[in-house]
C-alpha cells in the first residue's frame, strides 16, 4: 500500500513520519505502523524534516541500540522544542521493556506506545493532528496473537520484503532480554503466513526473507517443523528466492536441507547465529549443546548441501571468557570460513541471568577480542569474494540506475542489509529482475563489482 503525498504540506497536521530503529523484525513493526496511519487517513512522508509528527520505533536490544533510541528521543524533542515539529511519538521495545519508567523520564513526548497491532496508536496520532485529547501511554496486549498481519506499508526495495513467521522466544540465554519485550514463542499459522507471501509476491516482491525470534522453533506446537513452511512458501507463483534467517541451532529440522535441495527458489543459505564456539562460554550463556556439538551441527550443513552460505554471530567478552576462550572464537572464523559474519561485545542486561555474573571482561579486552574475530573474518571475507573474479553469477536488482547504466543487487550468498551487494555496469534492468553477471573485481568493502554477463548461445 501507499500513503505518500508529494510534495508534502509542512503545516499539514496529518503530515507524519516515522524514524525506524532495529532488526529487520522490528521493521515490519514499522511497516504495520505505516500501514495502520494510512488506513487512519494520516500523511505519511518519508521526510522527518518536513512532517508534523514524527513516531520513532525504537530498539532495545542491548545497551548500544537502547542508546540510540534515547537519543533519538531526544533529538527529536529537541527539535519540537524550537518548533520544527508539533508531537513526538514514541513506540516499540523500548516503551515495552521499560513501559511507565520511559515515560516518566521523558514527560514532553506527546504519546508513548507498547508493542501491539499498532491500530490504537494510529488513531491516537489521528486525534493528536485533529487537536482531540487521547491517553498518553498506550498498552499493549502481553503478547501479541500469532495470527496474519494487517496491511503494511512495505518500505524495502521491490526485491524483497521480510516475512515474519512467529513472534517471541522459549530460550533463556542468559545475556539476551527479548523473551521479556517480545514474549514466548508463539507460530504464526502456516495459511496465514503463505497468504501473507501471496500479497506480497502479487505486488512485485520477488525475495521472501523469512525472520523471528526463533525460526527453527516455527510450527512445534501445531505439530509442524519449518520444512513444512518453507516448502509452502517456494511453491507461491512468483517468488524467485526463499531466504530463512535467525535460524537457533538447537534441535535444527533436518528435512529443511532435502526441501533446500529440491526447490530452486529456496536459498541456499542459513543464518544460524551460534554466539561463541568454546563450550565454557556457551554454558554460562545457557545455550543448549557445546562447542564440539556446534562444529558438528555446521559440518552436517555444509556436508548435505555442498555450497551452502553459512551467516552466523559471535558474541564477544562475555563474563568469565578467557583469552584461550576468544583465540579459540577467532581460530574458528578461520577454520570454518565464515566470512558472512555479525559479532558484537557483551552488553549486560537488567533483568537477565548474565546482568550480575561475575567475571566481567574489561571493555577495552572485550573489543580487541571482538576486533580479532572482525579482522579474521575479512581477511576470510576478502578471499572468498576474490574467488567469484571471472565467473558468472545471478544477480536479483534491488537497485536501478538506467541513466548511468548501473544497477545494485546481490547473488544468493548475500542477504540483504547483512551481508554484501553487487554492482552492476551495463545493465537497465529493473527492480526485482534477475539477471547474470560476471564479476571483474572486489572493492574495499567486499563487494563484488560486475559488468552484465555475455549473452550465452
Amino acid at each position: 500500500m501507499q500513503a505518500l503525498r508529494t510534495p508534502p504540506l509542512k503545516n499539514d497536521p496529518a503530515l507524519v513520519s516515522l524514524v525506524h530503529l532495529g532488526c529487520a523484525r522490528n521493521l515490519i513493526d514499522s511497516e504495520l505502523i505505516l500501514g495502520r496511519m494510512a488506513e487512519e487517513g494520516l500523511v505519511i512522508t518519508d521526510d522527518a524534516a518536513s512532517a508534523h509528527t514524527v513516531v520513532l520505533n525504537t530498539c532495545s536490544f542491548i545497551g548500544p541500540a537502547r542508546e540510540e533510541s534515547e537519543n533519538a528521543i531526544r533529538d527529536l524533542l529537541e527539535r519540537k522544542k524550537k518548533g520544527e515539529i508539533q508531537r513526538v511519538v514514541v513506540a516499540g521495545c523500548l516503551v515495552q521493556r521499560y513501559k511507565h519508567d520511559l515515560a516518566a523520564r521523558f514527560p514532553k513526548v506527546d504519546l508513548f506506545a507498547e508493542i501491539s497491532d499498532y491500530k490504537k496508536l494510529a488513531q491516537s496520532v489521528r486525534a493528536l493532528t485533529q487537536g482531540k485529547g487521547t491517553p498518553k501511554y498506550l498498552e499493549g496486549p502481553l503478547e501479541r496473537a500469532p495470527e496474519r498481519e494487517g496491511a503494511r506499508l512495505v518500505s524495502t526495495p521491490g526485491s524483497y520484503a521480510y516475512l515474519r513467521i512467529s513472534h517471541g522466544c522459549d530460550h533463556l540465554c542468559s545475556f539476551c532480554a527479548i523473551p521479556s519485550i517480545r514474549g514466548k514463542h508463539r507460530s504464526k499459522p502456516l495459511d496465514a503466513v503463505v497468504s501473507e507471501a501471496r500479497d506480497l509476491v502479487e505486488g512485485g516482491t520477488r525475495e521472501l526473507v523469512l525472520v523471528a525470534e526463533d525460526s527453527t522453533a516455527w510450527g512445534r506446537e501445531h505439530g509442524l517443523e519449518l520444512p513444512d513452511l518453507v516448502e509452502a512458501l517456494a511453491q507461491v507463483q512468483g517468488v524467485k528466492r526463499v531466504r530463512v534467517m535467525y535460524a537457533y541451532p538447537n534441535r535444527f529440522p533436518w528435512r529443511l536441507l532435502d526441501v533446500m535441495k529440491a526447490h530452486p527458489t529456496v536459498a541456499p543459505y542459513l543464518d544460524i547465529p551460534v554466539q561463541h564456539i568454546a563450550t565454557p562460554v556457551l554454558r554460562a550463556m545457557r545455550r543448549h549443546g557445546s562447542g564440539d556439538q556446534v562444529r558438528q551441527i555446521l559440518d552436517r550443513l555444509r556436508r548435505e548441501v555442498p555450497g551452502i552460505t553459512l551467516r552466523t554471530t559471535l558474541l564477544m567478552g562475555f563474563p568469565g571468557e578467557t583469552d584461550a576462550d576468544a583465540a579459540e572464537a577467532v581460530a574458528f572464523v578461520k577454520e570454518y570460513g565464515l566470512a558472512r559474519l555479525g559479532a558484537f561485545t557483551y552488553s549486560p542486561e537488567q533483568g537477565t541471568h548474565g546482568w550480575d555474573l561475575e567475571g566481567r571482561v574489561p571493555a577495552d579486552v572485550a573489543q580487541a577480542r571482538y576486533q580479532a574475530v572482525i579482522e579474521a573474518r575479512d581477511a576470510v571475507l576478502q578471499a572468498q569474494q576474490r574467488s567469484w573474479v571471472g565467473k558468472d553469477l545471478e544477480i536479483l536488482v534491488d537497485e536501478s540506475h538506467p541513466d548511468s547504466k548501473m544497477v545494485v543487487g546481490r547473488p544468493v550468498m548475500d542477504a540483504p542489509e547483512v551481508d554484501l551487494i553487487a554492482v552492476v555496469r551495463g545493465s537497465r534492468a529493473k527492480v526485482g529482475d534477475c539477471i547474470m553477471a560476471r564479476v571483474e573485481d572486489v572493492d574495499r568493502e567486499s563487494n563484488l563489482v560486475c559488468k552484465t554477463a555475455p549473452r550465452r548461445t
